[in-house]
């Protein structure tokens, strides 16, 4: 059995990952979340309507700690599996001009998004480099490219996720681990669900927002072996807003 682990995946483009990865290239997958114990619950049902096997793995990327402990209780239990395929998705908002921005505002984005990309990938990447084989993939944002007023927390910790990102596949592209981010732009998910529609599609060249299905197609495409000499690279999916 092949084995794919993706964080945040109890909601919006999570879910939608777990599902194509499963159905598009038969992994067992992993469904990390931390409150919404529901919705995890749903993606592996979701997952297990299209022919696919899911289960859910509660622990807070933020905390090394949490990370580790249940990671390797599960390759305790699963003596001979390899996580094949890391999808970093996790990630948080809390928008708002930064002269006005609290301390916690800050640190919490960061810390779900550069922490947890941390915490994850460090419990994962030896065995992949081991194996010889391995997908890491970054979900990062438009944010992190481009800079968005209002969200200069948000941009900061994807604009780091991305320079991460290049970083390591530098580091283990020859151990056949490869590391890629999506940086998507509007998405239809909750997260968007309180933007003003009208007003922000005007400026993207598609006339539309995406969704979270688009977004998910690249990402089984990255994990799968048609993506195997892509690596380092950061795919836009944005509608045409550069």
């Amino acid at each position: 059995m092949k084995y794919a682990l993706v964080t945040g995946a109890s909601s919006g483009i999570g879910k939608s990952i777990c599902v194509k990865l499963a159905s598009d290239l038969g992994y067992h997958v992993l469904v990390n979340y931390l409150h919404n114990q529901e919705e995890a619950h749903d993606t592996v049902k979701q997952v297990e309507a299209k022919g696919g096997t899911a289960e859910i793995m509660q622990f807070d990327v933020t905390s090394f700690s949490d990370t580790e402990k249940k990671l390797n209780a599960w390759a305790e239990k699963n003596k001979q599996a390899v996580i094949e395929v890391l999808v970093n998705n996790a990630g948080l908002v809390k928008d708002g001009l930064f002269m006005f921005m609290d301390a916690a505002s800050w640190s919490e984005v960061i810390d779900v998004k550069l922490k947890g990309f941390y915490n994850v990938t460090r419990c994962v990447i030896q065995k992949m480099i081991l194996n010889k084989h391995g997908r890491i993939i970054n979900i990062a944002s438009l944010a992190g490219l481009s800079g968005n007023a209002g969200q200069v927390n948000y941009a900061a910790a994807n604009g780091g996720l991305i320079a991460a990102t290049k970083a390591l596949a530098k580091e283990i592209g020859k151990k056949n681990v490869t590391v890629n981010a999506v940086a998507p732009g509007f998405i239809n998910t909750e997260m968007t669900d309180k933007l003003d529609y009208e007003k922000f599609v005007k400026i993207i060249p598609a006339n539309r927002f995406g969704t979270a299905e688009e977004v998910a197609d690249m990402v089984s495409f990255l994990a799968s072996p048609k993506a195997s000499y892509i690596t380092g690279a950061v795919i836009n999916i944005n509608g045409g807003i550069y």
